[in-house]
């Protein structure tokens, strides 16, 4: 799950339309939450959730209808039996419930361990996707335009660059085992 603060990017747009700065309220403008998937022969659509509660998160209740059957298992389907699921130690994505509903869907997930490096090749995806809507002119100022400019350039991302991500996971993990844990180019 990656989150892309409507915030920050209102920040980022003042340096090049100041009257952007006064649309922008003092503590805010909100943020959306944004699922998405990767695999060798292609990626998902991606998942819109408007975030609610105190922590402004989607939680486990919300991400097992939302995202994993909605848009996971269907997903799994196409991949085939041979599919596992990487994710990240987020609560809602490894609570009990999420869990138990993984097994029983047949789902199966990669072990991964708490406070490990993060070496899941979709966070290259989602620099690469914000540094693409960052760069558009005009820049989206609402959530409508916002969210359509994700798409579009979620799709305009070509799959090769996505499969060189993907099985570029042998190099970063021998890095990090080099790095004992440190910081590595990736």
């Amino acid at each position: 799950m990656e989150v892309i603060d409507v915030r920050e990017y209102i920040v980022a747009l003042e340096n090049f339309t100041p009257s952007v700065a006064s649309r922008k309220r003092a503590y805010g403008g909100g943020f959306v939450m944004v699922s998405g998937g990767i695999s060798l022969p292609t990626h998902t659509a991606l998942v819109f959730s408007k975030p609610t509660g105190p922590t402004r998160g989607l939680t486990s209740h919300r991400y097992i209808p939302e995202v994993l059957s909605d848009h996971v298992v269907p997903y799994s389907g196409y991949i085939g039996p041979d599919m596992q699921l990487m994710r990240d130690n987020v609560q809602s994505h490894v609570a009990h419930v999420v869990t138990q509903y993984l097994h029983d869907v047949g789902i199966r997930t990669m072990v991964w361990p708490a406070c490990s490096t993060d070496l899941n090749p979709i966070e290259h995806l989602w620099d690469e996707l914000k540094c693409r809507v960052r760069a558009r002119v005009p820049a989206p100022i609402r959530f409508p335009e916002l969210k359509i400019v994700i798409e579009e350039e979620w799709d305009a991302i070509p799959q090769d660059f996505i499969v060189r991500l993907v099985r570029s996971i042998n190099t970063r993990v021998l890095a990090a085992i080099r790095a004992r844990g440190g910081n590595t180019q990736y």
